[in-house]
């Protein structure tokens, strides 16, 4: 089962996409940075004909690689890129009431190397891993939103362990069931946080594994005591380290399987090839707690049923017909269509389900 390509976006020539998310008849995208854009702004109103209605280039020195949206307001970091010597570090807040014309209305102020990515669902508060002066890496931070127009960082926590020599403990994000966040912190793995008063974190328990590190994306499965779990893929090819997706038993605490890696030759490829993020069944997308939707970068974009959640099984994919490609990010919308980013020059695509994996995702979807 695969996709058949909607449409493509070269975004003006800046085809360093990272994170996307849709909101109405809008589309946000966020820049790697390679370009010097920040961020993009489409109606994709007709899917088949992306048309680009703003683009806002990043500070100097920064990218703005991560949007997210919820209660009509986005969010959009800022952070330091590749040891630049003079950038901007916060995070930006903007007034989506028209989708398609965002208006600027409040910044958080940060300092350090700033804000890398951003969870904001709703409510009074955003959280996000950033990088506060004094700090040598990322940690996990609560953001007070009551009045977006002067959002206030209003808890921390960090992981308070001994960071081995060779590996990097590093905050990334969090994604809630419940009260617990599933955080991902890089070689220290998964950190499974309380937050039933979320301005007072507390650790529940830590899982990591002998081989992989870089520890993503942590998505619980809601009601299966599932987490899955993206190692992001940080070297290139060929001879680089594996890195696996995994599924964790959050009630025994162990790794209960991996999924299979993509076949082919993707290894031997000199560019990137392994999982970076998945689909987070945001409300208002495509929901499933049996299909996962993984960006493998240059293997593309796997599909994978874990209905046996033992025995996880590829049931789709699809790669780029580009050079070189490095799918980055993804977005399901609730009818199946899915956005895919290219994080060096490939840009954005548009993918439609055939019709047996759509057939598949309508009887797998949360209801």
């Amino acid at each position: 089962m695969s996709f058949t390509v909607v449409s493509h976006s070269d975004l003006n020539g800046c085809g360093d996409g990272m994170q996307v998310l849709r909101h109405g008849d809008a589309l946000y995208v966020g820049h790697y940075g390679k370009s010097g854009m920040g961020t993009t702004v489409l109606d994709v109103s007709d899917a088949a004909r992306p048309r680009i209605v703003d683009q806002w280039p990043a500070p100097a020195g920064t990218h703005t690689h991560k949007v997210q949206v919820a209660d009509e307001l986005l969010l959009v970091n800022e952070e330091r890129f590749q040891k630049a010597d003079e950038w901007t570090a916060g995070m930006v807040v903007y007034d989506v009431r028209e989708p398609l014309a965002p208006k600027r209305i409040g910044r958080f102020a940060g300092d350090g190397d700033g804000v890398h990515r951003i969870v904001w669902t709703g409510g009074r508060y955003a959280h996000a891993s950033f990088t506060p002066q004094g700090h040598a890496d990322r940690i996990w931070g609560v953001f007070d939103l009551s009045d977006p127009t002067q959002p206030r960082e209003a808890a921390r926590w960090e992981l308070d362990e001994e960071q081995p020599p060779g590996k990097r403990y590093a905050g990334h994000h969090a994604l809630l069931e419940g009260d617990t966040a599933y955080l991902g912190y890089g070689d220290a793995g998964l950190v499974a946080l309380d937050v039933s008063d979320i301005t007072k974190p507390r650790k529940l328990w830590r899982l990591d594994w002998e081989q992989g590190g870089g520890t993503h994306t942590c998505m619980p499965l809601h009601g299966r005591g599932l987490v899955v779990v993206t190692d992001e893929q940080m070297t290139d090819g060929p001879h680089a380290p594996e890195r696996f997706v995994r599924v964790v038993d959050t009630r025994e605490r162990r790794v209960l399987s991996v999924l299979p890696a993509p076949r082919g030759d993707f290894a031997e490829q000199p560019t990137r090839f392994g999982p970076h993020n998945l689909h987070e069944n945001r409300a208002g997308s495509y929901r499933s707690e049996e299909l996962v939707f993984v960006t493998y970068f240059n293997a593309g974009l796997r599909v994978y049923d874990l209905h046996d959640p033992a025995q996880p099984e590829e049931v789709a994919s699809w790669v780029p017909d580009q050079e070189a490609p490095q799918s980055n990010d993804l977005y399901v919308e609730d009818g199946g269509r899915v956005w895919v980013t290219d994080r060096f020059t490939g840009g954005l695509y548009c993918l439609e389900p055939e019709r047996e994996l759509a057939e598949l995702m309508n009887g797998l979807r949360l209801r």
